[in-house]
């Protein structure tokens, strides 16, 4: 069976700063893949190029087995790629149900027969039914991180890109929301999490990959990628000799 993502020698570049130099990467259906890497290293820009934000200057990015490089990004998302983003982004106006009821109608390829009761699975799963009908642009940190997940759930998604969801929070609210994303890979969702907290992201990942100036510097096994000379003195400032 081909990779459910396949990233193909996507290279990127602003000005002289090259953010993304023929990366090619393969994601399988269900993986829950973890990205680490210093502030600079191109992480966020892949994302943006899988998502279909940020055009890349070469390459191409393969979704399902359909080549999907020159699509916009609402085109990816009813195809199956949800985004969320560091700095989570509700319709502040609307309630909690609304903002998941506006992606379950617009995000989706094919209509739901009920989307409304989709919303409430999804409210319950991600410990939002209390706060169903209170105002996106009132909720505490934590919770508009829990709706950034359940609006891209809402989606129906086959790959869930995370963009360091576990910032800005205490050590129990990550804990928390750690958990509420391996309940979402539980269900078969493919996972792709970019995050600086690393404790949070070995706690749910299967694979890790390390990047540095637009460049895989390791892939693999968790505790491998970790133990990596070049990640160590790269990514954690720890000298490769020490």
């Amino acid at each position: 069976m081909p990779p459910l993502l396949q990233i193909g020698g996507l290279s990127k570049r602003f000005g002289a700063v090259v953010v993304a130099d023929a990366i090619s990467l393969d994601v399988p259906a269900g993986q829950a893949l973890g990205i680490i890497g210093p502030n600079g290293a191109g992480k966020t820009t892949l994302f943006a190029m899988i998502a279909g934000a940020v055009a890349p200057d070469a390459g191409r990015v393969v979704f399902d087995g359909a080549d999907i490089t020159a699509l916009p990004p609402e085109r990816r998302c009813r195809l199956g790629v949800a985004r969320s983003f560091q700095i989570p982004r509700p319709f502040g106006g609307l309630s909690v149900f609304e903002n998941l009821m506006v992606a379950a109608e617009f995000g989706r390829a094919e209509k739901s027969a009920n989307p409304a009761r989709d919303c409430v699975d999804i409210l319950d799963q991600c410990g939002l039914a209390d706060l169903a009908n209170r105002r996106a642009g009132a909720l505490t940190l934590l919770q508009r991180k829990r709706l950034e997940l359940a609006r891209a759930l809402a989606s129906k998604p086959k790959l869930l890109l995370l963009d360091e969801v576990a910032g800005g929070l205490t050590e129990d609210e990550c804990v928390a929301l750690v958990a509420l994303v391996k309940s979402i890979h539980a269900t078969g969702v493919a996972i792709v999490w970019i995050e600086h907290i690393v404790h949070a992201l070995l706690s749910a990942v299967e694979r890790l990959v390390a990047l540095h100036a637009g460049s895989i510097i390791a892939d693999g096994i968790p505790r491998d990628v970790i133990a990596d000379a070049r990640v160590a003195e790269i990514y954690m400032g720890i000298p490769a000799d020490a």
